[in-house]
């Protein structure tokens, strides 16, 4: 069984950073792919970055690309979302999820496990 626990939300206003972190457990960290998802009140849930399994590959959706960087630190079983120039559409609960097989994709059913969610609000 896979464990994910997100960190590092909160509020910020527009035009500031955050930085997210989720710390994985249950399974050799490094031979899978890791994505970040959000989603916003009353939106369905989004892709926002994914990571392979050495960091060497990264992908972002085009709402959040130049702004936010993907990382994974592989020791630590630890991924990473730096979110920078935020701006109020980014409110969202941010979600880090891992798929049950190595798969790099950006669609949210690929993906089997799902941490608790963080809050990231942004105020104009």
């Amino acid at each position: 069984q896979v464990h994910l626990v997100e960190s590092g939300g909160g509020l910020v206003q527009a035009g500031g950073s955050l930085r997210l972190s989720c710390a994985a457990s249950g399974r050799t960290f490094n031979r899978y792919t890791m994505g970040w998802f959000r989603q916003a009140p009353g939106k369905e849930r989004e892709f926002v970055a994914v990571v392979s399994r050495s960091g060497g590959s990264t992908s972002y959706a085009d709402s959040v690309k130049g702004r936010f960087t993907i990382s994974r630190d592989n020791a630590k079983n630890t991924v990473y979302l730096q979110m920078s120039s935020l701006k109020p559409d980014d409110t969202a609960v941010y979600y880090c999820a891992a798929p049950k097989r190595d798969i790099y994709g950006t669609s949210w059913n690929l993906y089997e496990y799902w941490g608790q969610g963080t809050q990231v609000t942004v105020s104009s």
